[in-house]
């Protein structure tokens, strides 16, 4: 060891110090890495998208007596008298996506054969219940469908529309 210029030995840093703690840096990379990863994997993502809050559009976009399908949020958006009311596309049956037959007025699902008329409520099948529905909000004049909270319900009841 060489004197330093107080007077005390130096320490010099060999190679097997070095690597020691090349190592040990290394791994404490890794692992914080790997922790942030594991972190953004885990924590959920809102897109816009099915799952979260969706725009539909803007209220004067959809006519009185329409039934508009919404592909980003997985819903039909109806439009009656009363205001809107999404309906989520998915059978209450076995969970098929329920298209709408504009011809027939009505949803028909192709899996096991459900009805279901413009307010999702089951006209035949065997479906137990209508179609689930999600909260709608109105503001600015634009039309939001919030698709991570559906509501199951048994009958149709005119409270479920959102007034425009």
């Amino acid at each position: 060891m060489k004197p330093s210029e107080s007077g005390k030995p130096k320490q010099s840093l060999g190679r097997r110090q070095f690597l020691g703690f090349a190592w040990v840096g290394s791994l404490a990379v890794l692992g914080a890495q790997s922790l942030v990863t594991l972190t953004r994997f885990l924590k959920p993502v809102s897109t816009g998208g099915f799952g979260g809050r969706v725009y539909a559009g803007k209220v004067d976009e959809f006519a009185v007596g329409s039934i508009n399908r919404i592909l980003s949020g997985r819903f039909y958006l109806v439009r009656s008298e009363g205001g809107f009311l999404a309906l989520w596309q998915r059978c209450t049956h076995l969970g098929c996506a329920v298209p709408y037959d504009e011809s027939a007025s009505q949803f028909h699902c192709p899996c096991h054969g459900s009805l279901f008329d413009n307010m999702g409520v089951v006209t035949g099948g065997p479906a137990p219940r209508p179609m689930d529905t999600f909260p709608v909000v109105i503001e600015n004049g634009e039309v939001w469908v919030d698709t991570s909270q559906p509501t199951e319900r048994s009958a149709f009841d005119p409270s479920q529309l959102t007034p425009a």
